[in-house]
């Protein structure tokens, strides 16, 4: 099992352990913000669920039918994940306008409080673990669902917050005012999550860091070369694609011109971990004379 998809199951346990004392907060309480927190959480587990499909899904090798892998499977599993999103923030504010329209005390919310608390810890700690991680793996889904999971903590901190001043200052609107406060933080979240994702599957190309060192690799391993042009890259979840035409002398033969193309793809690898490089060897009439530059 790789390590993206021990990861992602360990997201379904973490989901299912956090909705459970979500759950069990809003039973002790009857807090609407409390239950918009637990359906928050419910989509969470939903998400683990499909980004654990995503990422076995794209661990699968190229095929002849996806000649190219199956790696944008995850961006797919992030604009699904950041549609559900979307889909509990309008239940949540669901919930929060009929708590305004029948405003109910709290019972017992301390204890209640402190179990939304303990599952806040856990998710702060999970979603620690998925960001970093997934970063290094360079995994869209698990990023996603980090990202996901962030921004859940920030909404359980909020509802703790403001059922404490509900609390203490009586004010039984302001449980149902908090609930579509959390609606709105995670309105905010699923749109991220979507259009991080949308440029992955629209082929955009990678950041201009990483552009930037390409050409340099390119420009330093391309000796013997007269120049390199039409460079073009893509990413598709942790893989990269890397294709440019290669201007040679007449005088190059096919031998050499093949062992400049293994130099230059070699030091790509080493820069860029998880690349696939193509490369289209042109004559020396074909410069355009405002590509990269050999050096």
């Amino acid at each position: 099992m790789s390590q993206t998809v021990k990861l992602a199951v360990g997201s379904l346990v973490v989901g299912l352990l956090v909705l459970a004392l979500k759950t069990l907060a809003w039973a002790m309480t009857g807090s609407i913000a409390l239950l918009s927190d637990a359906m928050e959480s419910t989509v969470n587990v939903v998400a683990a669920i499909v980004a654990l499909i995503a990422v076995r899904v794209a661990a699968i090798p190229a095929d002849a039918n996806h000649p190219y892998g199956h790696h944008k499977a995850e961006f797919l599993s992030a604009v699904l994940e950041g549609a559900m999103i979307i889909v509990a923030a309008l239940l949540i504010l669901r919930e929060a306008t009929l708590g305004f329209l029948d405003p109910r005390p709290l019972v017992a919310p301390v204890g209640g409080l402190l179990v939304n608390g303990a599952a806040s810890v856990v998710n702060a700690v999970w979603c620690w673990v998925l960001i970093t991680r997934g970063r290094k793996l360079r995994s869209p889904a698990l990023v996603a669902d980090g990202r996901h999971l962030l921004s859940d903590v920030v909404s359980s901190v909020g509802v703790t917050i403001g059922v404490l001043a509900a609390i203490s200052s009586g004010w039984l609107w302001l449980d149902p005012a908090l609930a579509a406060l959390v609606a709105v933080n995670v309105l905010w979240s699923g749109w991220r999550v979507m259009s991080s994702s949308v440029s992955g599957l629209m082929d955009e190309s990678v950041s201009d860091d990483v552009l930037a060192r390409v050409r340099e690799v390119i420009s330093l391993e391309a000796v013997g070369a007269v120049e390199a042009h039409d460079l073009r890259t893509r990413h598709a979840g942790r893989v990269t694609f890397i294709d440019f035409h290669l201007v040679v002398t007449g005088a190059t033969t096919v031998a050499a011109a093949h062992d400049i193309c293994d130099r230059i793809e070699a030091a790509l690898h080493r820069e860029v971990p998880d690349s696939r490089i193509s490369i289209h060897v042109e004559p020396e009439h074909k410069a355009k004379h405002n590509g990269i530059v050999v050096l």
